[in-house]
């Protein structure tokens, strides 16, 4: 195929989109490495940081307009213009619209329309215009599991055929870390020697609640060694919803319950990998990204058996009922009394994590570029 002039639009690689924000940032790199026989134009805004980029693929486009400005509908096509892109990929429903050349959006779940409590009505009915537009516009949709494939498919009445399907991947930093690293971590953040791990939000269907009420029947039942152990509590929370301190104190496991906001990424993996097991209840997810960043530090895996986990997951973690606080607390204290069962999810946890690279995922978008531009 002749080569290519890609628009990619980074500019939501912001705090605002922490999600969204670490797709790109580890899209971007892979991506550009696979471009050589390609040109990538990068879109910034001003006030932002991307990792480094080979200068000889990638040239970084300055744009005014802000990801929510409306004055972007006039000045990303004038740009994409006097480019002359082949196609543009925006990673974010909230796009330009009149481009002059094929786009390409990724859209990662449909947790508003399942959980529409997440969202003002306002913001629902902004979410659903945004949603129908960003498919009536795209050439090609990507997401990145099958289950977000066939949601998207149902709520859009889209063929399946029309969204690919590029599944995310640990960061090359998520590996099992030294004992040391372990430590100074563990005791930088105020940790005992035993903990049970959770990294996520605090959004309702991430079940943090149910996930309390669970720990307090896990609490009388620990085993003998690990009877001082707590349940750490990591993420960045939402104040519109309960937070998991408040939710802690309520189920009176205060003291067991350690909540840490705003962990730095360069933390996680020790974090992880100092964790008796990672425990996971969320009753939806579009991927599920953290049980594969913890099997990728090689700790045991507890999670729910619902949305695309068992995707993700496969064979190499203890699945369980999210709306059952019985099952979860079983699930958790099963891996706890077992040396032998935490053995065998660490290692297929490994060798199933090793099954996603974003190597993988960046070819598999640019074929998704090509197929956008060949039709």
């Amino acid at each position: 195929m002749l080569p290519l002039r890609i628009g990619f639009d980074a500019r939501y690689a912001r705090d605002h989109f922490p999600g969204i924000g670490r797709y790109i940032t580890a899209l971007l790199p892979a991506l550009s490495r696979h471009c050589r026989s390609h040109h990538l134009f990068v879109f910034t805004n001003a006030d932002q940081s991307l990792p480094s980029l080979p200068a000889d693929v990638v040239e970084l486009v300055p744009v005014r307009s802000g990801p929510f400005a409306l004055s972007q509908q006039i000045e990303l096509p004038l740009i994409a213009r006097r480019l002359r892109l082949d196609v543009f990929h925006s990673p974010y429903l909230v796009k330009p619209y009149l481009l002059p050349c094929p786009s390409v959006v990724t859209i990662y779940d449909v947790v508003p329309l399942r959980y529409p409590q997440t969202l003002s009505p306002r913001g629902r009915r902004f979410y659903r215009v945004s949603l129908r537009l960003a498919a009536q516009s795209a050439r090609k949709l990507i997401t990145i599991s099958s289950v977000s494939r066939d949601d998207l498919a149902f709520h859009l009445r889209i063929p399946r055929q029309q969204i690919a399907v590029t599944p995310l991947a640990a960061a090359p930093l998520f590996v099992p870390q030294p004992v040391d690293e372990i430590t100074e971590v563990r005791l930088r953040y105020g940790l005992p020697r035993h903990y049970v791990l959770y990294v996520g939000s605090n959004k309702p269907h991430k079940n943090i609640d149910r996930l309390l009420r669970s720990w307090q029947r896990v609490l009388p039942a620990l085993p003998e060694q690990y009877a001082n152990t707590i349940l750490v509590i990591a993420g960045k929370f939402d104040p519109r919803y309960p937070l998991p301190t408040a939710l802690a104190a309520e189920h009176g496991v205060a003291d067991q319950v350690k909540v840490l906001p705003n962990v730095a990424d360069t933390d996680l993996p020790a974090l992880y990998s100092g964790a008796l097991l990672f425990v996971f209840p969320s009753s939806y997810e579009g991927f599920g990204l953290p049980p594969l960043e913890a099997m990728s530090c090689g700790t045991p895996v507890v999670c729910a058996y619902a949305g695309s986990l068992p995707e993700v997951v496969d064979d190499a973690a203890l699945t369980v009922d999210p709306h059952n606080m019985h099952d979860i607390a079983e699930g958790i204290l099963r891996v706890l009394r077992s040396p032998a069962l935490r053995d065998v999810l660490r290692s297929r946890g490994l060798r199933q994590a090793a099954r996603f690279s974003w190597q993988a995922t960046a070819q598999a978008t640019l074929a998704v570029y090509e197929e956008a531009v060949q039709r």
